[in-house]
């Protein structure tokens, strides 16, 4: 059998002296054109998930033609091995309807351009970077640095919002205060506070909206604009600073509670204190503590 080996390679040594120097230099040119590639598209200044679609075209094309130059002079028949990929790919495509829909939505989100490699966005529970595009599925990392793959068609179908799509946001903070409270003076407090925020910006300009009155509360929400790159130095610097600040006007900010009232013509509700020992029950560990009851 050696011998057989042995032989068989004499005879196609030419072959073989081609095959190999069309691998050697087949690796290097596909390199080299997706190096270019990806200069020329930087150039004219596209999405960096277009750019990742074409390398990956420009890859797995050169790679296959290598393949079949190299199957081609090591003597195989293309014919019958094409016929053979023909009918192994439509049994493959009835197999794998999911994983072509996946691949249609890919097409559709990179053309659409609903979102880019480093934007941040959120789909259903989930939120992060994204880190790549592909023609199955888009690659998610989280703000807690989990990895997370999204199929392509559970985008498409969904609802995705782009958080950081454009270059500012707004932040609302809603804040509640108690009843006795002037609400000239909290939106006047409130205003100031954006005012003097550093991450607050001045145009768009902050608003204070008094919303109306809740079941503890009179209810007040303040919209400032900021850059997207700033959220987290916002929303601390400010929660603390509108804290701080109705604190030191003295402005209350009340917990939620419930008040019995009967009517201003209704007399005072009674009230009765129960004292003494605790009461057992007749049955074995139901006991009645001490009580105080009020009724208003």
């Amino acid at each position: 059998m050696v011998d057989t080996f042995v032989s068989w390679v004499l005879q196609n040594m030419d072959h073989l002296v081609r095959v190999f120097v069309i691998a050697v230099l087949g690796y290097p040119i596909i390199r080299l054109a997706d190096v270019l590639m990806q200069r020329v598209m930087t150039r004219r200044q596209m999405t960096p998930q277009a750019i990742m679609v074409f390398r990956k075209a420009v890859r797995y094309g050169l790679g296959i033609l290598l393949l079949i130059t190299i199957m081609g002079e090591l003597g195989f028949r293309l014919t019958a091995i094409i016929g053979a990929a023909g009918i192994a790919g439509i049994a493959f495509t009835f197999a794998s309807q999911t994983s072509l829909s996946n691949l249609i939505s890919g097409l559709f989100l990179i053309a659409e351009k609903s979102f880019a490699v480093g934007d941040v966005i959120q789909s259903g529970d989930t939120t992060g970077v994204v880190d790549s595009i592909d023609l199955l599925s888009v690659k998610i990392r989280t703000f807690d640095n989990r990895f997370i793959r999204l199929p392509n068609e559970s985008l498409v179908k969904g609802q995705v919002i782009n958080i950081t799509r454009y270059p500012i946001r707004r932040f609302d903070v809603d804040v509640g205060v108690a009843y006795k409270e002037d609400v000239d003076r909290v939106i006047r407090i409130l205003g100031e506070v954006a005012d003097q925020n550093a991450y607050c910006l001045d145009e768009p300009a902050p608003i204070v909206v008094f919303k109306g009155f809740g079941d503890s509360s009179l209810d007040f929400m303040l919209g400032v604009w900021f850059e997207k790159t700033e959220l987290l130095k916002l929303r601390n610097s400010l929660l603390r600073d509108i804290k701080n600040r109705l604190d030191a006007e003295n402005i209350e900010i009340p917990f939620p509670h419930r008040s019995l009232y009967a009517g201003a013509v209704t007399a005072p509700f009674p009230i009765r204190i129960v004292k003494g020992d605790a009461v057992t029950g007749h049955g074995e560990g139901q006991t009645e503590s001490n009580t105080s009851t009020k009724e208003g």
